[in-house]
């Protein structure tokens, strides 16, 4: 005959009784209920020698189906109580031991208070981690990014680096959308980097899986005076970064022991365990990521319940799962405002992760199996990151083959795009959204730069036909792109204002000088065009004279000269070549000298009294002044290349 009992860990409030009653079994040898036994169950241990807790039967006889049972009213103080319920001496299994842990009356708010504020470390942890290392590898990270080649395997790795850098998919597919809809990517070269970025996120699961909170505190005093007294820029975002590294297990620490007290809660355990049904768990994965929008934070959640031994690996997978889904939001949430092309990157993660739902939402418990085969000393934290990478790891083997498959699946879903009438200028590159990113925001309001750039040698070509030819139509069009060119201005100086000033480094900080310098070069050029050089050509194509033909001819090859040095400060601003920057230095001289020999020229034909020479003189000096004081801005922007020292940070 002996003594059993179903569970023995249970929980309640503090003053309160149980939620259910302490009960015992007795069998015979055979198995059968037993009745008529008497059980003694009595208080062994509590938290507080005056602690008042109390049973209400101290002996109690088995029923027909040999249960005993009492009931256990928690004393006044929170910790463990333990209760002894005992047959008599002789008989194997004569004891049964429970456990009841009580906690305080506002327990509940004590609990999500610290989920929250574990969950806000955690969050803080990771943008700090996330921050620094973009700052330490931040112009590494652009350049990478923009030179995407259609190599799969290249763009997946790429994918990989900067998600890894980032530590966020969900900011690396936003990034895919900005670029997309500012026209620097193509939809199609984004599907490899985004299944790359599916591996690099699972880099954060793998080391909150190393069990390192112990020195979480050590790595955020470590990270802290790395910062606080390195004067080298990159030391100081390291330290951050290990600040961050720090904050982020300090944030799991306290969200594990938040979480100690649901092990012994009943309604609890029952509720985790339906999420061992894989469709339950991915809705719930789904939601409760799509709501945090990060899937790190989530998979550290999964872990930290996992720790506890709240879940099951079996319950973890279909989360790590949902959880895949649910990252899709930050970036559909993104391309909301974007373009069609910007729409369907988002459109096209959100396919990705669904097919590795079809993959593995049939195979979760065979996947578990396979992973406890595979690394059978691993720990359920390590288990559960090495799901996230296999999940993420297969889907990239499977899916990176046919990517054009899946690229033109995307179109058919996408459709085609509506046509609409004829849009309102506006800015095509700068996005808002990215101002929180130096290193991305500032390559963004140079190619919007670059386009003001090419409206101004645009205006500077359309100014020379009312002068030679008398035709004053191209006016009008230079006077629209004078307000395009203010509009651009205006909107890239605002742009920079909200790029966050704090995140840069020394060469971010001259990078910007150098871009709004260039710009004011380009406006000043625009102003003399249509302010100066626009208004002269409306009142000399009104006038009754006309130019010598060798006045003409020397306009029109100054012009050319003067608009080819405009073109090759766009070549110097945009590549940052240096060799054409000493060419423009070279032809601003020979330029000037060849002004004053035009003027020469032209005094040389009033001596010998031309009289077209004599009534045009004043507008073809002032049109040659102002070609030179266009050549001189140009230059400038080639000046500015040279004396910036790109070495220096």
């Amino acid at each position: 005959m002996g003594l059993s009992s179903e569970n023995t860990s249970l929980s309640g409030t503090c003053g309160q009784s149980l939620p259910s009653p302490i009960k015992v079994r007795v069998r015979d040898g055979s198995g059968r209920p037993v009745s008529g036994i008497q059980v003694a169950f009595r208080i062994i241990a509590q938290p507080d020698l005056g602690s008042d807790a109390s049973l209400s039967h101290l002996l109690v006889s088995t029923d027909s189906s040999g249960q005993a049972q009492t009931e256990l009213i928690l004393g006044s103080k929170p910790g463990p109580y333990r209760v002894a319920g005992r047959i008599e001496e002789g008989f194997p299994d004569n004891e049964v031991i429970f456990t009841a842990k009580a906690s305080r009356k506002n327990w509940i708010w004590i609990l999500l208070i610290s989920l929250s504020g574990g969950l806000g470390l955690f969050l803080f942890g990771m943008h700090a981690m996330s921050e620094g290392m973009q700052q330490s590898a931040g112009e590494r990270m652009r350049s990478i990014l923009e030179n995407v080649t259609r190599n799969r395997i290249v763009g997946a790795g790429i994918g990989t680096l900067v998600t890894t850098i980032i530590q966020s998919s969900s900011a690396t597919s936003v990034m895919l959308v900005s670029f997309v809809n500012a026209g620097l990517m193509q939809f199609r070269k984004t599907i490899p980097v985004l299944l790359g970025a599916a591996i690099g996120t699972t880099i954060t699961a793998q080391m909150i899986a190393f069990k390192i909170t112990e020195y979480s505190l050590l790595l955020v005093a470590v990270g802290f005076f790395i910062q606080a007294f390195t004067k080298r820029a990159k030391l100081k975002y390291v330290g951050y970064s290990l600040f961050g590294f720090g904050i982020l297990f300090f944030g799991l620490e306290i969200m594990s022991d938040a979480m100690a007290p649901l092990r012994d809660y009943a309604q609890f355990i029952d509720l985790l365990l339906r999420l061992e049904s894989p469709l339950v768990g991915i809705l719930v994965g789904a939601v409760f990521t799509a709501i945090i929008q990060s899937s790190s934070a989530f998979v550290g959640i999964i872990i930290v319940l996992a720790s506890q031994g709240l879940l099951s690996l079996d319950a973890c997978i279909p989360l790590l799962l949902g959880s895949n889904v649910g990252t899709t939001v930050t970036a559909l949430l993104a391309s909301m405002r974007a373009n069609a092309e910007a729409k369907k990157v988002a459109l096209a993660f959100l396919l990705i992760k669904f097919i590795s739902v079809l993959i593995f939402a049939g195979w979760t418990v065979q996947l578990g199996k396979l992973l406890q085969q595979l690394t059978p000393e691993a720990s359920l934290p390590r288990l559960i990151a090495n799901a996230h990478t296999l999940i993420n790891g297969v889907l990239m083997l499977v899916v990176l083959p046919f990517t054009p498959q899946v690229a033109w699946l995307v179109d058919r879903i996408a459709g085609k795009p509506k046509e609409k009438g004829k849009q309102a200028f506006g800015t095509l590159y700068l996005d808002q959204g990215l101002t929180s990113t130096p290193s991305l925001a500032l390559n963004l309001a140079k190619q919007e730069i670059l386009r003001m750039g090419n409206i101004v040698r645009t205006m500077f070509s359309l100014v020379i036909p009312p002068f030679l030819k008398k035709d004053a139509s191209t006016l009008g069009e230079i006077y629209k792109h004078e307000q395009e060119v203010n509009f651009l201005s205006d909107s890239i100086k605002a742009y920079f204002m909200k790029i966050n000033r704090e995140s840069m480094n020394n060469r971010q900080m001259k990078e910007s000088f150098q871009l709004l310098y260039s710009l004011n070069e380009f406006e000043k050029i625009a102003d003399i065009i249509s302010g100066n050089l626009a208004t002269r050509a409306e009142r000399w194509s009104l006038k009754n004279y006309d130019f010598s033909e060798q006045g003409k001819k020397e306009l029109k090859q100054f012009h050319e000269k003067i608009e080819k040095q405009l073109k090759r400060s766009l070549v110097v601003f945009d590549e940052a070549n240096l060799q054409q920057a000493a060419k423009m230095k070279a032809k601003h001289k020979e330029y000037r000298n060849l002004s004053r020999e035009l003027e020469k020229q032209h005094y040389d034909r009033i001596l010998e009294g031309m009289t077209e020479s004599i009534d045009s003189s004043k507008t073809h000096l002032e049109v040659l002044a102002l070609f030179s004081t266009i050549d001189s801005h140009a230059t400038s922007i080639a000046r500015i290349a040279l004396d910036w020292d790109p070495k220096t940070s």
